[in-house]
């Protein structure tokens, strides 16, 4: 076990042999660190948090009560092989919230970015490979193998089907199903997720260009409305566009994928 000086440890928290406590870190009341986690630079645990398996958690993040991060994953298939799950820098992961290690099928770690806000009750499960900036509203749930890419949100209460791609800059509204992938920047809504337009607030908000805007709503116009297949019509657009956010979308259209596309109402 390895304590830096300068942590905080509260003399109910159970630190196991092993584990690794950076700088300044704060380790609340009753919470339990297991033998293979390493906390950053100034991470907080709030109380009764339970940090376990192979997990590392970024410098100045902070988990709340009753969060549990890197226990094994809900898989039946899964033998105890030695996986792991790893948390960025700045994440904030509130009160209830579970992250599952990863699974040797699928590449055996769970990834987490940067200033990720995962809301209560919020659910990451194994192998699932989260960007940067991304929120995930109370809830919420991200099942097996799914990537969803920088600064996407996902309302409350929806569900993300394993294995789909959600990606960058997409919202996902509340109470929302997602079983196919999702193009960047896009909004998705409704029980059994549609795609129904682009994420406009948020490209406002991020102050892309009105020309960008402009070009971004041409592409969906093409997208839903052109000829042929929605990859045909998507590689149509990339021979056709001089916009890196319309690239951004034809490049996710013509990527690997194990799901068919939600394609615009």
């Amino acid at each position: 076990m390895t304590v830096h000086p300068s942590a905080d440890i509260h003399p109910s928290a159970v630190i196991e042999d092993g584990a690794e406590i950076g700088e300044g870190c704060v380790v609340g009341p009753f919470c339990t660190v297991g033998g293979q986690v390493s906390l950053g630079t100034g991470v907080t645990l709030k109380s009764h948090v339970v940090a376990t398996g192979q997990t590392r958690i970024g410098d100045e993040s902070v988990v709340f009560s009753f969060a549990c991060v890197g226990e094994i994953p809900q898989d039946l298939k899964f033998k105890g092989e030695a996986t792991r799950l790893e948390i960025g820098k700045r994440a904030r992961i509130r009160e209830g919230v579970t992250l599952n290690c990863g699974t040797d099928g699928g590449g055996g770690v769970t990834r987490v970015g940067d200033d990720c806000l995962l809301m209560a009750g919020a659910h990451v499960a194994h192998d699932a490979q989260v960007g940067d900036r991304v929120i995930m509203v109370n809830n919420s749930a991200l099942a097996g193998h799914c990537i969803i890419e920088d600064d996407v949100i996902i309302g409350g209460l929806s569900g993300i089907h394993q294995w789909v791609r959600i990606g960058k800059g997409a919202i996902i509204g509340a109470v929302t199903m997602v079983t196919n992938d999702v193009i960047p920047y896009g909004l998705v809504q409704g029980p059994r997720g549609v795609l129904d337009g682009l994420n406009l607030v948020g490209l406002k908000r991020k102050g892309v260009a009105r020309a960008d805007i402009t070009a971004l709503r041409a592409a969906y116009q093409m997208l839903a409305q052109g000829d042929g297949a929605f990859q045909d019509r998507a590689r149509r657009l990339g021979d056709e566009t001089d916009s890196d956010y319309v690239r951004e979308i034809v490049d996710f259209v013509m990527g690997a994928s194990d799901r068919s596309f939600l394609t615009p109402s």
